[in-house]
């Protein structure tokens, strides 16, 4: 066989161009001489179309292996499958004579006689009139394996030789791989071609002289190496594992043969290292079979090889034509699926694969190629049944998917795709798209197979698809072209109207749907177009509704409109009930897909266009008049915003002319008012709380320690100053600047917000009544109370009477108190800076809340001024800055203030719980015990803590705790807050040793 794939000018007599002796050497070194003369004669024509195939669903090789090595080693596996299994010399055996003498056809083995024939004798193609695709003139089939640029004709003369032009090997290259084929067969007489690793083989059969130059060399024995990594390292048959020896010193011997190519050729020790590393990986047990040989049959080496192989089936010189000698070549190329560990299953996807994909690279000017993909694909889907290999499904999977992809693209806007000049291919591409799908759902999907068959129908679900993503896309086109021409006939008299327009485009549309495209889907779906007019009347029935929506009154535009829109849904259903007539059903099924364009949902929109301007002019009043809003607590005997009394008598206005309205809808449209008044009023409790302040603005920032050296200053936000830093900071900005945030003031939006809260209720119950006044309604639709209540503003407004509170209470403490609070207690000597003018101050605040704010949150307010005063107090004791110090002796004073505070809001029984101000109290009965501690306890009571907080890594040297902000006699920073503040000697010498603080206060 070896002498069968030269390729030999027509001249020449057979016996002198086809015998293998050893003139083959010299024919082999003439060739290389001359490289670029081998080269032109199995080139392909200069006008050979440039493929733009899809991306590979078999996985992604090492990027080191081009498409040229991947041909060229394909072509070596090719050969080697297809040489004689006895050892005889590949001879070649002239057609004049193979007929006359049986005994020599017989003698290399079927594969050598079929690449002996004849090209002139070749039949026309089984496989290509079973795939349906035609056969080629003789002429083309002659001219196809024309061609070199001196312009002499030549051609191969058998399947051989064919093989070679159509892999594009050179004369040299093929001689070269013959020679190395016949010294391995004679080396391994007997031995089964897929138990021998072909590159490592060769490696070992070739040195650099056998090459026309070193470059040429280096590039053929690092494309060899890499065929070894590729199959043995990349994508071995069976995962490696990581500890894989063999594996190892493979990588390293390869990796540095690319940097520095090894010495080959016979009896060669890096050559023998190499062997042994390869066989050791190549010859492994597989499923319990031993001394397999497994060196390219694994994933996705051996399916690209493969499919290089199956691509040489179509002619170099017009890629989109199956030679017609395919039926040989496929049976030559099926011999290597011992090497790649192929069987027919695979070949079948393979096949259909290569096929679908020149398809799509030529860019899809050969029907015949999709055509015969299409009936590959069916073989496939048969396979796809019995066959539930793993491996199998998963390489089916990636392909479908591939495919259907592609399918899709086109069959999703098929009114994009097709037309009148090329509706005949429809049917293939729908018939690919649907049968993928089928395989993949039906046969790889494990829901599926949980599933009764009969529960899902493939086909019908995919073409319903297609259909409705079609139809939507071309809808889309004519609402655009409608647009286009109202436009176009603006200045007419009486120009229609778009939507009248856009109804009898859709209704051509229709039409064309049901003589063009719906023959072809009903093979698929037996309601094809029932199913495209239902699509195309929720599409109008869409934009129709969407202008209805606009309008305010039936203006003459609407009408024409609305009798347009009659007309075509008298015009689709119409079509969907003759194409449903032979169903089970009548066709309802289809008809419930298209609700009929009433009426009521004109006047519905309308009300609801009624309600949201009703609404949208309400915020507006709620923003111009809470700008104006001056929050006086004498405006009204209740202490609340006029405001406020306004927007809820807008809202009471507003439920009433609502009920007024002719319509009988009002049950089912209510809750789009209340919601829309809900919104509103939590609008203004929004508005009304914004940029009045929290706790978090008015108290001060922790410092970390305040035991510090005369001269420096805790931060203390005073009056004046934090008015100015609420100016620049926009979260504590006003509706009506800074004025609106004074105590009474604030208390008047606290009465406000809690005004409305207690209004809500009424309206809820006012809503009710006038429900049940209504004509239209019915028993169940004011007894489940959905969409007549106000969900969101009462929450608003509890949470921003809360806000509102604790802001209240800290702005008294922290702010407008802080001359008495921080700037005087406890400031020097403590027996003449006591709580006394603190307590003076804020009973005048309470009193003036008391005065202001309604009795139903009154008691909430005063617990937080209350928290408020708790907390400053604590603050001028354990973070007071330097101005303060105090001894042991100071406690009962200090007690006897805290005493003080508390009956300030006792008052006697008249003021606040006890239980409320005796939780609030929890802190000072834990902590000011600490003042009356002796130094040496709290020091101890410290370092123990400590300790057990931070663990043995505290006793070298207690680290600085923290500010927690909470104060807790357990806790070191609060302990040693303490001791900073104790004016004694132990405490001084503790803090100087322990954590270099300043001796004096």
């Amino acid at each position: 066989m070896a002498s069968l794939f030269r390729d030999r000018a027509l001249g020449l007599s057979k016996r002198d161009s086809f015998s293998f002796s050893s003139s083959s050497s010299t024919a082999a070194a003439a060739a290389a001489a001359s490289p670029s003369s081998a080269t032109s004669r199995f080139m392909p024509a200069a006008n050979s179309t440039a493929l733009s195939p899809l991306p590979s669903p078999f996985g992604d090789l090492t990027s080191t292996l081009s498409d040229s090595d991947i041909r060229s080693s394909a072509y070596e596996i090719f050969l080697s499958a297809n040489r004689s299994s006895a050892s005889k010399p590949l001879t070649y055996i002239p057609s004049s004579n193979s007929s006359n003498s049986p005994s020599n056809s017989t003698t290399n083995g079927n594969s050598t006689a079929n690449l002996q024939r004849s090209l002139t004798s070749a039949a026309a193609s089984k496989m290509k009139k079973a795939l349906g695709m035609r056969s080629s003139s003789s002429k083309k089939s002659s001219d196809s394996h024309n061609s070199t640029p001196g312009g002499k004709l030549k051609k191969p003369v058998t399947i051989g030789e064919l093989m070679r032009v159509q892999m594009r090997v050179s004369e040299a290259a093929d001689s070269r791989i013959r020679r190395g084929l016949l010294r391995i067969s004679a080396g391994q007489v007997g031995r089964r071609t897929e138990l021998t690793v072909l590159p490592l083989e060769l490696l070992q059969q070739f040195k650099a002289s056998d090459f026309t130059d070193q470059q040429e060399y280096e590039a053929w024995q690092k494309r060899n190496l890499r065929m070894l990594e590729a199959g043995l390292l990349l994508h071995p048959h069976t995962p490696l594992e990581k500890a894989n020896t063999a594996a190892q010193r493979l990588r390293q011997i390869i990796h540095a043969a690319l940097d520095r190519p090894i010495e080959t050729g016979r009896n060669n020790e890096s050559m023998q290292v190499l062997r042994t590393t390869v066989i050791a990986l190549a010859s492994r047990t597989v499923d319990g079979a031993p001394f397999e040989c497994h060196w390219a049959d694994g994933l996705p080496l051996n399916l690209r090889l493969y499919e290089t192989l199956l691509e040489a089936c179509f002619d170099v010189n017009d890629e989109t034509a199956i030679v017609e000698e395919v039926d040989e070549i496929m049976e030559l190329v099926k011999k290597t699926w011992g090497v790649l560990g192929l069987n027919q299953t695979l070949h079948n996807l393979c096949f259909t694969w290569v096929l679908f994909n020149r398809y799509v690279a030529t860019g899809q000017v050969e029907n015949d190629l999709l055509r015969a993909a299409d009936s590959q694909l069916a073989e496939v889907a048969k396979d796809a049944k019995v066959t539930k290999d793993s491996i199998y499904s998963t390489v089916l999977s990636s392909t479908l998917t591939a495919m259907m992809g592609w399918a899709e693209k086109r069959l999703l806007a098929y009114h994009e795709t097709f037309d009148s000049g090329n509706i005949d291919l429809m049917e293939s591409i729908v018939s690919v798209g649907v049968l993928a799908a089928k395989i993949l759902v039906e046969d790889i999907s494990n829901e599926y197979r949980r599933r009764r068959k009969n529960e899902v129908d493939v086909a019908l679900s995919r073409i319903d698809t297609y259909i409705r993503s079609s139809l939507r896309t071309a809808f889309a086109q004519r609402m655009e072209k409608a647009d286009s021409s109202r436009r176009a006939s603006r200045n007419q008299p009486n120009p229609l109207p778009v939507l009248a327009i856009l109804a009898k485009d859709v209704g051509e549309l229709a039409i064309k749907e049901k003589d063009t495209f719906s023959p072809i889907l009903k093979i698929w779906h037996p309601f094809a177009a029932g199913v495209a007019v239902a699509t195309l009347h929720a599409c109008y029935g869409n934009e129709l509704k969407q202008y209805i929506s606009g309008i305010a009154e039936l203006t003459p535009d609407a009408v024409q409109i609305l009798r347009a829109a009659d007309k075509l849904e008298k015009d689709l259903v119409q079509i969907a009930v003759e194409d449903s007539v032979d169903s089970d059903d009548g066709g309802k099924a289809i008809i419930r897909e298209m609700p009929p364009y009433e009426a009521e949902g004109v006047i519905a929109n309308m009300v609801k266009l009624w309600i949201k301007t009703r609404i949208d002019r309400l915020k507006e009043w709620v923003d111009r008049n809470l700008q104006q809003e001056v929050w006086n607590p004498r405006a009204n005997q209740e202490g609340c915003a006029p405001s406020a009394v306004e927007v809820l008598r807008i809202v009471d206005e507003t439920l009433e002319a609502f009920f007024l309205l002719p319509i009988p809808m009002h049950p089912a449209l209510l809750p789009d008012l209340v919601t829309g008044l809900d919104k509103c009023l939590q609008y203004y409790a929004t508005k009304a709380k914004s940029g009045c302040g929290s706790r978090s603005i008015y108290i001060p920032t922790m410092p970390a320690l305040t035991r510090c050296t005369t001269g420096t200053k805790f931060q203390w936000k005073k009056k004046e100053k934090a008015v100015a830093s609420q100016k620049r900071n926009p979260q504590v900005a006003t509706v009506n600047g800074d004025s609106s945030n004074t105590v009474p003031q604030l208390c008047v939006r606290i009465n406000t917000l809690h005004k409305i809260r207690m209004e809500l209720e009424v309206l809820e119950k006012r809503i009710i009544t006038l429900l049940r006044n209504c004509e239209s309604a019915h028993v169940e639709d004011f007894s489940n109370g959905v969409g007549k209540t106000f969900e969101i503003t009462p929450a608003t407004c509890i949470e921003a009477v809360q806000q509102l509170s604790e802001g209240v209470a800290y702005k008294i403490v922290f702010q407008d108190l802080s001359h008495v609070l921080w700037d005087y207690l406890y400031v020097g000597e403590l027996s003449s800076s006591r709580i006394e003018p603190f307590l003076q101050e804020l009973e005048k605040n309470l009193t003036i809340v008391a005065d202001t704010v309604h009795e139903r949150v009154r008691t909430r307010l005063i617990a937080d001024v209350m928290r408020a005063s708790f907390d400053g107090f604590f603050l001028v004791l354990l973070a007071g800055g330097p101005t303060r110090a105090f001894s042991k002796q100071d406690s009962s004073m200090i007690e006897d203030d805290f005493k003080s505070l508390k009956d300030l809001f006792w008052a006697n029984g008249d003021g606040l719980p006890d239980d409320v101000i005796d939780k609030f109290s929890t802190t000072a009965r834990e902590v000011l015990p600490l003042l009356r501690m002796e130094s040496e306890a709290l020091i101890e009571r410290f370092r123990r803590l400590t300790l057990e907080t931070y663990g043995s890594s505290a006793k070298a040297r207690l680290p600085l705790p923290p500010t927690s902000g909470q104060w807790d006699p357990n806790e070191p920073n609060t302990l040693l807050r303490v001791l900073c503040y104790r004016n004694d000697e132990t405490a001084t010498k503790f803090l100087k040793k322990t954590y270099n603080l300043p001796k004096k206060l």
